[in-house]
């Protein structure tokens, strides 16, 4: 029988961690852009309008502000591992039920697949700054690559596996139930094999503080996290159909999509850890902000193919970056871990209800004016306001100064 000495046992363990959160962040995206290339398949499978399309890739969203509050004091009463292991189950039952051609089957699996997405999504930030206190933009970095990684994966093969491979719609969503699988057992397997030595309590702090709620930076912070969220998922909803329209088929639109997020891993390696290089972050939201602004400005004014594709790629980068640089903003817009996790709970609650209006709105403008002109429109302007917003949110300040000032006064 092998003896492990502790420094053995803890390297294992921890790169098992590693693993085990690199493979929930695979999950916490693919569920949602897998659907964008089919959404013109599920619709006229199931003549569902546009806007009820938008419903149903806002419904994941909706759920993540409502966890946001309670999946920190579930993990408080039961553990983190546990909590997120549950989170997984819950985003397995919904993935399969969501693969069933039934309309309500449809919409009640996205909302359980939302709500195990939302568990893993707000424990995982808690899970990296209590295991990797000094390599918190380092591990960022690495989860949400993993995520742009799954989702890029998931936006590609949609098609090809759907109608490519002819499986249909459901393999094609169903499919998905795999990672979330792997991730329950790699979970599994850590939550039995840590030793005493290694277990350290998370205390998590909820967004109840009413000073949180009263200050301009929180808001700022919270709005930009909508604002961007908004703008993707946005993108990842109707871009194939806004390409799919300009005369792009199904399964290039599909991998266009693809390819937007593809390109933008690089910028989610690295934007967390240039902002954690500045005190100030406001010029990489101008940057980042533009260049969404660019590439919905380009599908406005063309739909020749060789502008599709920059504007394909101006997006990606953009969004490889800019959703980084939002969770980078709730630890380094707070003095210390209890404000961190005040601002983490308000700014995911606001921040993802903002982001679920983007599908529903963008069906019902593209539905009543019949073109895509208006929801373009729309999203320059929202890609504006998110640049005026995150010249507040990133500026050298943390939100206990708003409370400092607000005492004087």
């Amino acid at each position: 029988m092998s003896i492990y000495t502790y420094e053995e046992l803890k390297r294992y363990n921890q790169v098992l961690l590693i693993s085990g959160i690199i493979v929930v962040a695979f999950n916490l995206r693919a569920a949602l852009t897998s659907v964008g290339p089919l959404v013109g398949i599920i619709r006229e499978t199931l003549a569902l309008p546009n806007w009820s399309i938008g419903i149903l890739t806002s419904l994941p969203l909706f759920a993540f502000a409502l966890m946001s509050p309670i999946a920190p004091k579930l993990g408080v009463k039961y553990s983190k591992e546990v909590v997120m292991i549950a989170g997984m189950i819950i985003l397995c039952l919904g993935l399969l039920l969501r693969s069933v051609p039934f309309v309500p089957l449809l919409f009640g699996g996205t909302i359980l697949l939302g709500i195990g997405i939302a568990v893993a999504n707000v424990l995982l930030p808690g899970v990296i700054k209590e295991r990797f206190p000094n390599r918190v933009p380092l591990m960022t970095s690495v989860y949400a690559t993993a995520m742009g990684l799954f989702a890029a994966l998931a936006s590609g093969v949609s098609i090809p596996i759907a109608e490519g491979a002819g499986l249909g719609w459901q393999i094609a969503l169903g499919i998905w139930v795999v990672p979330a699988l792997a991730a329950i057992a790699i979970w599994v397997y850590f939550v039995k094999q840590r030793t005493s030595a290694n277990k350290v309590r998370m205390h998590y702090v909820y967004a109840s503080n009413t000073k949180m709620w009263r200050s301009p930076l929180a808001w700022q912070v919270a709005i930009f996290m909508g604002l961007q969220a908004f703008l993707y998922n946005v993108m990842i909803t109707w871009l194939p159909d806004i390409l799919f329209d300009y005369g792009v088929n199904k399964e290039t639109a599909g991998w266009m999509l693809s390819f937007n997020q593809f390109i933008g891993l690089p910028a989610s390696l690295l934007a967390p850890i240039i902002a954690g290089k500045f005190k100030s972050q406001q010029g990489m939201v101008i940057v980042l902000s533009l260049l969404f602004f660019l590439g919905f400005a380009g599908l406005l004014v063309g739909d020749s193919y060789q502008l599709m594709v920059a504007s394909v790629i101006i997006m990606g980068i953009g969004s490889g970056g800019i959703f980084p640089l939002a969770l980078a903003f709730l630890g380094m817009r707070a003095k210390d871990g209890q404000e961190a996790a005040e601002l983490s709970g308000m700014a995911q609650a606001v921040g993802y209800f903002l982001a679920a209006v983007g599908p529903i709105l963008m069906g019902y403008l593209v539905d009543a004016t019949g073109s895509w002109t208006y929801p373009l429109i729309t999203l320059l302007i929202v890609s504006i306001l998110t640049l005026i917003v995150g010249l507040g949110a990133g500026r050298n300040r943390v939100v206990s100064d708003d409370f400092a000032v607000e005492s004087t006064n």
